[in-house]
């Protein structure tokens, strides 16, 4: 099967990004200042087809960054004019808010969510294609992709949350997956985001990775690692040819099954559809940066969840004011903020026993506040894609959302 890019750890697949000096992309169509954005997006080619309303929305981060969001203010029946409660929907890695809608609208969760009484925002990250925008910098130039998952949980998540906030007067609850998730308690443990947020989902948590037991992502961590220090801060196109080359490469390692690349990649999901799947080619994987990959792989190799290692104390003290990255605190996210986390035991990316860290790191939340759901048979792509994913996991989404108060 072609690559699959769901995760956290086709994060690390890939590893030798373009050099700093440019990336794939050039230059064709771009212009100084705002770019407009594209005339087909998300909301034409997988939300108004189906019934509903949508509105693409541009936000801007403090560092010039411009988001594209997606709005589906109701559901395909209307929604009188009752105040909906606004809910906020973040991917994970090396895709965009599209992955959320390739099933048909009964099955994917912010079309379920909108049916529900939802107000609902799709958040697209920095780097992917509908949010490759700046306010001065291009994405051919190498200062455009110098940004790191920290960059996410300091500038998108606060300005995706700002926006629906000035917009709705409400908190919002949150829905994050793999990466999303990754942010989110990131930034709960830095005490962002709280005073507008109502309550959290957290899919596939990825908080620690050291557990990963697929070779194949054990193998691209520790390689990337090592090799992308040769290169400089830029884009890291997936669709490139390094990665392709790269890719070859580890498929020589002891262990490694690259006959199944989801199953090696994302642990054996039950219950994907196969023209889902095809349909999540078509569209996916999408671009993010250099750093950010090295970031995750030192999440890997770690066994911590901390700020970006810099490789060398005296940078690290230049940014951070000492030597090692400042750790993220995961104990320090509000013992009284809602949580409902679900994971999967066939996941290779997050792992049943990171996922045991993670709950232990809340052992202190309140515990009428933690709901925790285990799926045995679900992997990494099932709870975005599953067949099933709306009886087991939405429906239980919906019923937790509703009984915030």
């Amino acid at each position: 099967m072609a690559l699959q890019a769901f995760s956290v750890l086709v994060t690390m697949i890939m590893a030798i990004a373009h050099r700093a000096y440019g990336s794939g992309r050039g230059s064709t169509g771009l212009v100084s200042g705002f770019i407009d954005p594209p005339i087909v997006g998300i909301c034409s080619t997988s939300v108004i087809i189906h019934g509903y309303k949508c509105q693409e929305i541009d936000v801007k981060t403090q560092d010039g960054f411009i988001l594209n969001m997606q709005r589906i203010p109701e559901g395909r029946a209307g929604g009188g004019d009752t105040k909906r409660q606004p809910v906020l929907i973040q991917h994970g890695v090396l895709v965009d808010g599209m992955t959320w809608l390739l099933n048909p609208p009964e099955q994917n969760l912010p079309l379920i969510l909108a049916d529900k009484g939802f107000d609902v925002w799709i958040a697209n990250a920095r780097g992917t294609r509908y949010s490759c925008r700046h306010t001065s910098l291009q994405p051919y130039e190498p200062g455009f992709w110098n940004w790191s998952w920290d960059e996410l949980v300091v500038f998108d998540l606060p300005a995706v949350f700002d926006y629906v906030y000035s917009q709705t007067g409400q908190k919002a609850h949150y829905v994050g997956h793999s990466l999303g998730t990754l942010t989110a308690l990131a930034s709960f443990s830095e005490g962002l985001l709280v005073d507008k947020l109502k309550s959290a989902v957290l899919l596939s948590p990825i908080a620690y990775l050291g557990h990963m037991n697929s070779a194949l992502d054990v193998a691209a961590a520790k390689a990337f690692v090592e090799i992308t220090t040769l290169f400089g801060m830029a884009e890291f196109n997936p669709k490139g040819e390094p990665v392709a080359n790269f890719l070859r490469a580890l498929c020589g390692y002891p262990g490694v099954d690259c006959y199944d690349l989801l199953t090696s990649i994302s642990g054996k999901n039950c219950c994907l559809n196969a023209s889902t799947v095809d349909l999540f080619l078509k569209n996916e994987p999408q671009s993010t940066s250099t750093k950010n990959m090295v970031h995750l792989a030192q999440t890997v190799r770690d066994g911590v969840l901390a700020k970006y290692n810099y490789g060398n104390p005296d940078f690290n003290m230049m940014h951070y004011g000492e030597a090692k990255p400042p750790i993220y605190n995961l104990s320090n996210i509000p013992h009284d903020l809602p949580l409902f986390i679900s994971y999967g035991g066939q996941d290779a990316l997050s792992d049943v026993r990171d996922v045991e860290l993670l709950l232990d790191s809340l052992k202190f939340h309140d515990v009428d506040k933690l709901t925790i759901q285990y799926i045995k048979d679900y992997a990494h792509a099932d709870f975005i894609m599953g067949v099933t994913a709306k009886d087991i996991v939405y429906n239980q989404v919906v019923s937790f959302f509703n009984h915030q108060h």
